[in-house]
């Protein structure tokens, strides 16, 4: 018995995930945090909490889901928004989205430095998606952003402190 629990502690110890649940769960509580505070006064509207994954040769994936601004909706005594309204909340959105795409960055720089576990070659993912009503004219406006390199470039960065123009070139980003 003492041989098939000694055998089954070592094979957990030996083929498990680099990476343990309670790291991912800190980053997921640290990226909610971040999102929330990323507008004093008016907090973002955090649709959804972070989730990350581990994918064992990959790295890292974290995603969330934010509306960038909250705004007047329509009802059963507002049956359409005003055309002024509507302007206010997408540039009020508009503005916000460099606000949101630097907070991704230092995301990815501070989850690559909690991360610890992951090999430096494997890759660390943020992906954003926002959220747009009916009423809203979200066109020309990303649906998802998706920031991605590897931990040892954003580890590089930290170590070496390079300027945030040296981190955005470093950093691949698309947005759908």
């Amino acid at each position: 018995m003492r041989r098939v629990l000694l055998l089954s502690f070592l094979a957990c110890a030996l083929f498990g995930a680099p990476v343990n649940r309670g790291l991912m769960a800190a980053v997921e509580v640290s990226m909610n945090k971040r999102v929330e505070a990323l507008v004093p006064g008016e907090q973002f509207l955090l649709l959804g909490h972070t989730h990350g994954v581990y994918l064992e040769g990959f790295g890292c994936v974290f995603t969330t889901r934010v509306n960038l601004a909250e705004g007047p909706a329509p009802g059963p005594f507002l049956k359409t928004l005003p055309e002024p309204v509507k302007a206010a909340l997408r540039k009020k959105k508009i503005e916000r989205l460099p606000l949101l795409k630097s907070a991704m960055r230092d995301m990815l720089v501070s989850a690559s430095v909690v991360m610890d576990p992951v090999p430096a070659s494997e890759r660390m993912v943020l992906s954003v998606s926002l959220a747009y009503w009916p009423h809203e004219d979200s066109s020309g406006l990303p649906t998802q952003i998706v920031m991605q390199a590897p931990r040892k470039t954003l580890m590089g960065f930290l170590m070496s402190g390079a300027d945030k123009v040296a981190l955005e070139q470093q950093i691949q980003v698309r947005e759908y």
